[in-house]
């Protein structure tokens, strides 16, 4: 499967080094978090991956959710067990939790069917940060810390209407921003497609910190420092 470069597996054990987590985030999802750089103080491997590695490890159910309970580290080993029901965990060695699941409804385990399905998910988790938290933020007058941007994935869910398809893909409809303090709840309803046909809809969560009044200057600052990594990869 397509997911082969960006984790190790020995017998049940799935572990992600820095440089597999770095490159998926960047080649695959398109995503120049800095938190996901190799060498980043608070590195943690994307929850796409590991969204990515349950879909490859269990297939595409019609209805699932994933939560996500911690950031997982360079190299740790986690658990994926040989069978699951439709509820079950990912844990480390020490039952430490990471990412809870459910699903039901019909499953499909067609590699084509999943990889078009990561592909499209991922792809639009990548710009979640230029093309829907910037505008949010400026919205609402806050912005997060530049000198230490952080975005949490929090969980998603998707209910899927059938398992007809041979490729998906996925609209925004609707996003919301909460603000609570310093903290800002972000909430991104899309749409699932294949070609006219409507697949399916779903929902992403995610956590903004450290929230402050926007600074229009450090704003502009912050995008520009995003965007110029992303050109800078992709012109290496």
């Amino acid at each position: 499967m397509f997911l082969s470069p960006y984790f190790k597996k020995e017998q049940q054990s799935v572990s992600v080094s820095a440089q597999q987590a770095s490159d998926f985030a960047k080649e695959v999802a398109q995503d120049f978090n800095p938190i996901h750089d190799v060498a980043a103080k608070r590195f943690c491997v994307p929850g796409d991956l590991l969204f990515a590695l349950v879909l490859g490890q269990y297939g595409l159910s019609q209805k699932m959710r994933f939560q996500f309970e911690g950031m997982v580290g360079d190299g740790v080993s986690l658990v994926f067990p040989p069978q699951v029901g439709e509820r079950f965990a990912i844990c480390d060695h020490k039952d430490k939790q990471y990412l809870s699941v459910e699903r039901s409804g019909d499953s499909t385990l067609c590699d084509v069917q999943i990889e078009s399905f990561i592909r499209s998910y991922v792809a639009f988790s990548g710009l979640n940060f230029t093309h829907v938290l910037v505008p949010l933020m400026r919205e609402q007058g806050v912005m997060i810390n530049p000198a230490r941007p952080l975005v949490i994935y929090e969980s998603m869910a998707f209910d899927l209407i059938t398992l007809d398809f041979n490729h998906i893909e996925l609209s925004l409809v609707e996003q919301t921003l909460v603000i609570d303090g310093k903290r800002g709840d972000v909430t991104l309803k899309f749409e699932l497609r294949c070609g006219d046909k409507l697949v399916g809809t779903g929902v992403k969560t995610l956590v903004l910190s450290g929230l402050r009044a926007i600074e229009e200057q450090d704003m502009d600052a912050m995008v520009a420092r995003y965007e110029a990594r992303r050109i800078d990869y992709q012109g290496a």
